[in-house]
């Protein structure tokens, strides 16, 4: 007897949904993995504009090079012609530690090289709060932040929806119902529309919250007072973000819910005399999941690609506002290591997905269509 024969039935079927969902995993990885370095490589491009910024920083360095040397008094009586050669040769050098002799195709593949081990280089311009100019510890002092106030907003948002969502599909039709389907076309305006208005009311008009930042200045000594200053200061992005995206996502589970409560197993189980709150959980609510899940982790992609604007509203030290001021210094390292970041988070996000979604849905096929 062969040793697949010995194996039980039902082992073997699990063997091979490991094996279909490994090659499953496998097959993904790889596709986010291309994606990611074809959108990094894009960044790379766009932000030195095909290498033309190369030539706005050759400029920098000879002018930053010749001040130094002017403003040095050990130059100054100096012949002209060894001053030029002087700060031809910090010129040279520079030119030499930043790579720029090479042609920018092939810099731009050891950028991309680099990038994706996060070997980010250091910032032109710009530094961490504690005086790093190292791009990997200015983007991870501002990232526990970003990930602080979009995490919140997301489980908050999940959670209230399917509670509510659930809640509807018992009263269809009532005037709780009715009104969730009128303010879903609310959420088609982003989530720093609504702060904008929130801060005009609740810190001008009414002022019960601050406006911006994430922690009182000074910032309080005590732990419980730091994290309740940091509580406070949330409250108007959550508001912004939960009141963008809450109506859609009710309306659209309420709908999964509706659907399936009205299959006729769900009808069977009443039947039976089944409590509603089993009947919901085991017969309503585990069908949905996929569906549940999709949704969820679509929108807090689109979260993420909303951070830059609604950070920089509510001053919020976090990764999307650093995008910015990054962008307007022109620091092009901290540009490429924050889109790095992003594409990160968005690669582990999708991937994150298609993961669950393999797992909560058995009809998914993972090996081109056979099982």
């Amino acid at each position: 007897m062969s040793d697949s024969q010995r194996i039980p039935p039902p082992r073997r079927a699990l063997w091979r949904d490991l094996r279909h969902l490994l090659a499953y995993t496998v097959k993904r990885l790889l596709a986010l993995l291309l994606t990611v370095l074809v959108s990094v490589y894009l960044t790379i491009v766009i932000a030195n504009m095909g290498g033309r910024v190369d030539e706005l920083r050759l400029v920098q360095i000879r002018s930053e090079a010749a001040e130094a040397v002017r403003a040095d008094p050990a130059f100054l009586d100096m012949p002209g012609e060894e001053r030029h050669a002087l700060i031809e040769r910090r010129v040279s050098l520079e030119v030499e530690r930043l790579r720029l002799d090479q042609p920018f195709l092939l810099r731009s593949v050891d950028y991309l090289q680099r990038a994706m081990r996060l070997e980010l280089g250091r910032a032109e311009q710009m530094h961490s709060d504690r005086g790093s100019r190292e791009v990997y510890d200015i983007i991870v002092e501002r990232l526990p932040a970003t990930l602080l106030l979009f995490g919140s907003a997301n489980l908050l948002v999940f959670f209230t929806s399917v509670f509510v969502a659930l809640t509807l599909s018992r009263r269809y039709g009532s005037a709780l119902d009715r009104g969730v389907i009128a303010l879903a076309p609310t959420s088609a305006a982003p989530g720093w529309f609504y702060g904008i208005f929130l801060i005009l009311v609740f810190a001008f008009v009414i002022p019960l919250l601050p406006a911006g930042g994430m922690v009182a200045a000074p910032p309080p000594e005590g732990r419980w007072e730091y994290a309740a200053s940091v509580l406070r200061h949330m409250l108007l992005p959550l508001a912004a973000m939960f009141l963008s995206s809450i109506f859609v996502s009710i309306y659209s589970w309420r709908t999964f819910f509706l659907i399936h409560s009205s299959e006729d197993y769900v009808e069977m189980a009443r039947a039976k005399g089944l409590p509603s709150h089993l009947i919901e959980r085991r017969y309503i609510l585990r069908p949905t999941l996929s569906p549940i899940v999709t949704s969820f982790l679509l929108m807090l992609i689109g979260l993420w690609s909303g951070a830059i604007i609604l950070e920089q509203v509510f001053n919020w030290p976090g990764l999307g506002s650093l995008l910015f001021r990054a962008i307007g210094h022109r620091d092009t390292p901290v540009i490429i290591g924050a889109v790095v970041i992003f594409a990160y988070l968005l690669a582990a996000t999708v991937f994150l997905l298609d993961i669950l979604y393999a797992l909560l849905d058995p009809r998914v096929r993972l090996e081109g269509g056979r099982r």
